[in-house]
């Protein structure tokens, strides 16, 4: 029996855990199966963090490649509209459509998001990634509230796609899609009597929604726009939310993929080190599986590619031993914003010679 006080990370197990997922969706899933890229997010990222991305051979990482392009919505051929741009979730929906019913062929933000992160973790030069159509795709899905919609094809709109659609516009270095000042504007709408940040304005404040709405105005540039009660009231909730793993709302369960999401907000606003570390990752590794691989949002439950990724994640961010450092902000490794930053390099020195 493992001693509570001596957990180590089950790195071997973890990877053998991911991989399963690369190559077959279980039958436990086959319910998420629209939401496909998701789990292939979660799986390379956890992958990544684990420093163990060249798990993945040459051969498979080209066929996740080449699968996520084929999901990839491109302009109406007849009229070069470009509001349905994206990616699709799953090859299920990948199919061919008369313009009458191409609203069921319509790009995600959440799997284009994801979709775009999982490209730069297996080191893809974005060559195919029509980065105009999906710009154009984002801003059809900004309403005059300043949130977003998921797709055209109608869905809900809140602020986890307001994040969804900043990463998009960060990674593709356009923000011609994303009108800043509405989407900060339905933000402060959003933030709380209790100063935590809800899904949408008069709603109940959320450790998940609150990162979305930390991590939208941080690669906006406008974390200022936060009065310093509100950013100090803020570190206070967020600081709350720790029992001995996190909470995402007061009076709930600890659950390991708020050791992240609150984990991360409190990177953004410079607070962590307010937080229990040795308490946090105490919990986090009663989630874990030590035989089979994976972790599970609570101790002796089911594991899955979510809180498996975001538990290595909460562990990255408090420096956990034979994890790589993520991004707080975009939810990748260093290793996958660097690749990123090489790629804005390129892009800005192409268009420079273009210019000339």
């Amino acid at each position: 029996m493992i001693n509570e006080e001596n957990k180590e990370l089950a790195h071997r197990q973890h990877v053998k855990y991911f991989m399963r997922f690369l190559n077959i969706l279980p039958s436990q899933l086959s319910s998420h199966d629209s939401t496909r890229v998701t789990i292939a997010y979660f799986s390379v990222a956890g992958l990544d963090v684990l420093g163990s991305i060249t798990s993945i051979s040459i051969e498979l990482r080209s066929r996740i490649i080449e699968w996520l392009y084929l999901l990839q919505v491109h302009p109406n051929k007849e009229n070069g509209d470009m509001s349905t741009c994206g990616f699709l979730g799953s090859s299920t929906i990948n199919i061919d459509l008369d313009n009458e019913n191409r609203h069921y062929r319509c790009g995600h933000l959440a799997m284009t998001y994801t979709g775009l992160c999982t490209l730069l973790a297996l080191g893809d030069d974005f060559s195919r990634v029509n980065r105009k159509a999906i710009v154009n795709g984002v801003k059809a899905l900004q309403t005059e509230e300043g949130n977003f919609s998921a797709t055209l094809s109608g869905c809900e709109s809140d602020m986890r796609f307001v994040y969804c659609a900043a990463c998009i516009s960060y990674i593709l270095n356009d923000w011609s899609g994303f009108n800043i000042e509405r989407a900060t504007d339905y933000v402060i709408k959003c933030i709380g009597y209790d100063y935590g940040i809800a899904q949408c304005p008069e709603l109940e404040s959320h450790g998940g929604t609150t990162y979305c709405a930390l991590a939208t105005l941080s690669l906006t540039n406008q974390l200022d726009k936060l009065s310093e009660r509100q950013i100090d009231s803020l570190r206070r909730w967020l600081v709350f939310r720790q029992i001995d793993g996190f909470q995402g709302r007061p009076n709930k369960p600890v659950d390991t993929c708020y050791s992240f999401w609150v984990g991360a907000s409190l990177k953004m606003l410079d607070a962590l080190h307010l937080t229990n570390y040795s308490s946090n990752k105490k919990y986090v590794y009663e989630t874990q599986d030590y035989v089979a691989g994976g972790f599970s949002k609570w101790p002796d439950t089911c594991t899955d590619p979510m809180h498996t990724y975001l538990g290595l994640a909460g562990l990255s961010l408090i420096g956990e031993n034979g994890l790589l450092e993520i991004v707080p902000t975009l939810n990748i490794t260093n290793r996958a914003f660097d690749h990123l930053k090489s790629l804005h390099e390129k892009w800005a020195s192409e268009t420079l010679i273009n210019n000339i």
